[in-house]
């Protein structure tokens, strides 16, 4: 396993809509473990393939929940209600922004083994899916957000307010 560079806000990997997966390869299986050691790394809840440069449509989630999710070719069949809070991005550290997300959402797609599975998540790992979702259809989180994106403390992701 390795830590892998994430890609920036500017690179433009990141406005890229990204392929399907066909099949696991050891090369995939090994992006995937490299997409949760930088993850890791990074302290992030979720990270998607084109933020390490791939192009495939990958992403995983760690939201504390005790579940680690693969999400491989994944599709959203079903979202509801609403929720609106602060939202950041490792591709773009430093930076949060106020961003409204459906409640609850439910996804289907194939996990490291490339057998179907379907995960519904609440609030955060709502919030987490959506937003990995978007990086895999070439969009950032900064195209929703509502007023000015706000300076974070990168250790606790919280508003650094200028007094």
């Amino acid at each position: 396993m390795a830590v892998r560079q994430i890609r920036v806000m500017g690179d433009e990997i990141l406005t890229k809509k990204c392929k399907p997966v066909k099949e696991m390869t050891g090369r995939t299986m090994d992006l995937i473990e490299d997409m949760f050691e930088t993850m890791y790394e990074a302290n992030g809840c979720g990270l998607a393939a084109p933020q390490v440069g791939v192009l495939k449509r990958i992403f995983v989630v760690d939201v504390d929940d005790g579940n680690q999710y693969v999400m491989i070719n994944p599709e959203i069949i079903a979202q509801e209600g609403g929720q609106t809070g602060y939202e950041g991005c490792l591709s773009l550290p430093g930076k949060s922004g106020i961003v409204t997300r459906p409640n609850y959402v439910k996804m289907r797609a194939l996990n490291e083994n490339m057998e179907p599975v379907e995960v519904e998540g609440e609030g955060l790992l709502a919030r987490a899916l959506c937003h990995e979702y978007a990086h895999l259809e070439g969009q950032m989180y900064v195209e929703l957000v509502e007023g000015e994106l706000v300076d974070t403390n990168p250790e606790t992701g919280e508003e650094i307010i200028e007094e």
